[in-house]
């Protein structure tokens, strides 16, 4: 049996995806959470074969739970679950260490392939995706510029782009403004950016954001 955590903040989006498994015989819903602290909770506490997790969530991001599930829990495989299509977030999501990555737009015969390959200790990622891996397609010289970025600027970038001001990303993410202020500046200047308003242009206009933030 592949017992399952399943972490978004969307109600109606997890009791979906409880739906989905229940018609399976070989895969059952061990816990479920609603942001990075529960997750992160849940992971340590329950005996679990996989985190399906979503990359919004309110607080930290699902990147930020993923790197420190990594860190502390490498044994855990972690199969993400975005609203994002797969050539703006899964190659991050990959580096960083997660097993997969299936679009919430995906077919649920998809998604339960996906979990039973992830929880035997194999990788999932669409037809597409892997065509470019294997044929080169994806570069480093090739990255968009946003994709140079660190995982932490990333999540800085997204939410300037979506209106929050240094102070609020500070309280948000229990860091200094200090700190925001300079990643802020690196993102300038990796990104050739000049103010806030460029943030949320480029952002819209590469589909970084999601609906609600855009």
């Amino acid at each position: 049996m592949i017992r399952i955590l399943i972490a978004d903040d969307h109600a109606i989006v997890r009791e979906g995806l409880k739906q989905i498994v229940a018609q399976t015989m070989d895969i059952v819903v061990a816990g479920e959470a609603s942001n990075a602290a529960e997750t992160l909770e849940m992971v340590r506490k329950l005996p679990i074969d996989l985190l399906l997790l979503d990359i919004s969530m309110p607080g930290r991001s699902g990147l930020d739970v993923l790197v420190e599930i990594k860190r502390d829990l490498p044994e855990i495989p972690v199969l993400i679950l975005s609203l994002h299509p797969e050539d703006q977030y899964a190659l991050r999501m990959l580096k960083a260490g997660a097993s997969g990555y299936v679009t919430k737009e995906s077919a649920s015969d998809q998604l339960i392939h996906a979990i039973r390959k992830v929880a035997s200790g194999g990788k999932y990622m669409s037809m597409p995706l892997a065509e470019k891996l294997v044929f080169g397609m994806v570069k480093d010289k090739g990255l968009a510029p946003h994709e140079i970025l660190s995982n932490r600027e990333f999540q800085v970038f997204r939410m300037i782009a979506g209106g929050k001001t240094v102070g609020e990303i500070a309280d948000e993410l229990s860091l200094s403004a200090k700190t925001i202020s300079t990643n802020r500046a690196r993102i300038m200047e990796k990104m050739g950016l000049r103010n806030n308003a460029e943030f949320t242009q480029y952002a819209i206009s590469h589909k970084l954001l999601e609906a609600s933030m855009a």
